[in-house]
């Protein structure tokens, strides 16, 4: 028995030891680059990589809105949609590093280093920038809305931290112990002060809904508001009919 209850302790912490090494390989997916139309590519060079940016331009001082996708995302395939849903926006959705032609390697840190310097870029030339984050991207999005002056902030599909979502996924596992890569968005949203907009799939498969909910209750009261689509799941939200409607109220609405 003792015997036994060796060999399973060892094979359970072999199994952390995977985990915690390989545990980026099971955050992010990175897609390569797509065959999208090559005339709406940016590029923005930083100190520590080349990022492609999918990219409708619009005169200095229009609007705009900056997109993070989700952790297998390639945002150039969204671009055509935001582009009709905002007519009069710039738009700018940015490969996260090893995504899509952009140089790197995916990591929280880096990710946030890029959205900051992406912003940066955006803000010179469009003083009004809405931020719109889905899935993972909506954790980059709260970290970039807590050190720039965003104007609005839209999160779709949320989560409250990584290590929430990843301790429901792995039980056995002491996540708290193991996971680099946070995304704490719970933490930071008490200490924001912008309109932000919470938009849910009552069936998400991937993220429960209850991660958004308690992402929802971080707020201080009066600022965010939450919207459920109870019959979208965590790809399709997009797909079903009230997702349009939202996206647009959460993005120019009052």
């Amino acid at each position: 028995m003792l015997q036994l209850l060796g060999l399973l302790a060892l094979a359970w912490l072999g199994l952390c030891l995977l985990l915690f090494l390989f545990q980026r390989s099971l955050i992010y997916y990175p897609v390569s680059a797509g065959s999208a139309d090559a005339a709406s590519n940016l590029w923005l060079e930083t100190p520590e990589a080349r990022l492609r940016i999918s990219a409708r331009r619009q005169p200095a001082g229009a609007p705009a809105i900056i997109y993070f996708g989700g952790n297998a995302e390639d945002v150039a395939w969204t671009l055509p949609d935001l582009s009709a849903q905002f007519p009069d926006h710039a738009l700018f959705l940015m490969h996260y590093r090893g995504y899509g032609g952009s140089s790197g390697s995916p990591a929280e840190a880096a990710l946030v280093t890029d959205a900051r310097a992406l912003f940066d870029e955006v803000h010179r030339q469009h003083p009004e920038v809405v931020v719109i984050g889905r899935s993972l991207g909506s954790g980059v999005a709260v970290q970039l809305a807590a050190q720039r002056p965003v104007q609005r902030l839209v999160l779709v599909t949320p989560f409250d931290s990584l290590r929430a979502v990843a301790q429901r996924h792995y039980p056995w596992v002491p996540v708290g112990w193991l996971l680099r890569d946070r995304f704490e968005s719970d933490l930071l949203a008490p200490s924001l002060r912008l309109p932000t907009r919470l938009i849910v799939a009552g069936r998400d498969e991937v993220i429960d809904p209850s991660h958004a909910r308690r992402l929802f209750e971080a707020f201080s009261p009066g600022l965010a508001r939450l919207e459920e689509i109870p019959q979208a799941g965590h790809n399709d939200i997009s797909l079903h009919p009230a997702y349009t409607g939202l996206l647009q109220d959460a993005v120019t609405g009052p």
